[in-house]
């Protein structure tokens, strides 16, 4: 056996791989593919963010892992003007390399390994799981609602969900913290989508309501790439239990795990100002009020889908069956099945194309729903 044979961990194929056929099918369409099946931003970086990015371009030191105090003193301010989540102190803000990277890496960095039990949504963003095999530790799928096993170390929620768009109410995610913590679990919150409430409003693991306002236990993921469109410059952050935070902050220091400090200085920028966040929100908003009638008018009801960037959507029928007879109107999407068995006649659209973009898989669903 070679060496890098040895070395291969046992991961899947990337999920999105398998939609090649589908793509090139959407293509050539004419006009081109309207491409739905990922929630990456399209809209342009705020100037300020850019102003601020590039007034930090020319210092030439490695950037603090920890962040710098005035990024963490904006995080602070940031959660509790938008979202009401109080008490925190600033060493418990720790930057990361966006929120997908801590997510992959968590079970890892708390010290997870063979025996140890990874909980996750039922449905849920295929990184969940991927970080417990690389942590060497076993995924369970569980409901909001569902108890975790005794012996659980770690417990993923996401509200807004991804793909879901479920918005999991406050007495829901404070029944999940008080069982996590008679058991001993560590309760992770990725709240990437906590600005983008529709049809219910978000609250944050770490909200009074949800934690009785002790964030023992607690760990909450944020991310700017959704409503300040930083996707691209890979910021994020993780906040909650102090112990918690610091012990993952002493492993990250070891790994070289920082944040460019151009980008914390972006950060900062984005953390201090609502007005472009309001801006996105809008965008979002105006989109999803055209795409989810066109879904429902071309047979693909809607279901749950109370907030967040995506609409989670069935015809009925096997979700590679939708998104193959979607392609071939020029609209990509992306199968249920990626995001656990339970998706397996669901498919899931993004709000994250262009106005134009959104305007154009409108007109070819209406011509779904008239065939």
């Amino acid at each position: 056996m070679t060496l890098g044979a040895r070395a291969r961990l046992d991961l899947p194929d990337f999920p999105w791989d398998s939609l090649a056929a589908a793509a090139q099918r959407a293509s050539e369409y004419p006009g081109g593919a309207v491409d739905l099946s990922v929630g990456t931003p399209v809209d342009p970086v705020p100037e300020v963010l850019r102003q601020a990015l590039a007034s930090a371009s020319a210092l030439p030191g490695y950037p603090a892992t920890h962040g710098t105090p005035e990024l963490r003193q904006a995080a602070v301010a940031a959660l509790a003007r938008r979202y009401g989540i109080t008490s925190v102190p600033t060493e418990a803000v720790l930057p990361t390399v966006g929120s997908k990277e801590l997510v992959a890496w968590l079970p890892t960095l708390l010290g997870l390994g063979p025996g140890d039990v990874v909980a996750l949504p039922e449905l849920a963003y295929p990184t969940y799981e991927i970080g417990a095999r690389l942590a060497g530790a076993t995924a369970v799928r569980l409901a909001d609602a569902q108890p975790a096993a005794p012996g659980t170390r770690l417990r993923w929620l996401n509200s807004p969900s991804n793909p879901t768009g479920d918005v999991a109410p406050a007495s829901v995610l404070a029944s999940v913290v008080r069982q996590a913590r008679e058991i001993g679990a560590v309760v992770a919150s990725d709240e990437c989508y906590l600005a983008l409430g529709w049809a219910a409003q978000p609250v944050s693991v770490l909200h009074p309501r949800v934690s009785g306002g002790d964030h023992r236990g607690l760990l909450a993921v944020h991310s700017l790439s959704k409503s300040s469109n930083l996707a691209g410059y890979r910021a994020g952050f993780v906040t909650g239990d102090p112990e918690l935070v610091a012990g993952l902050l002493a492993v990250r220091k070891h790994a070289g795990m920082m944040v460019a400090r151009p980008v914390q200085q972006a950060m900062v920028a984005a953390l201090s100002d609502d007005t472009h966040v309001a801006q996105q929100r809008d965008r979002y908003a105006g989109r999803r009020e055209l795409l989810r009638p066109a879904l429902d008018r071309a047979g693909l009801r809607v279901a749950r889908s109370q907030g967040g960037l995506f609409l989670w959507c069935t015809a009925g029928e096997p979700c590679w069956d939708t998104v193959t007879r979607l392609a071939g109107l020029g609209v990509l999407v992306a199968p249920g099945e990626f995001y656990g068995p339970a998706g397996a006649r669901h498919v899931r659209v993004a709000l994250t194309a262009t106005d134009e973009r959104i305007a154009a898989a409108v007109h070819r669903l209406d011509r779904l729903a008239k065939s």
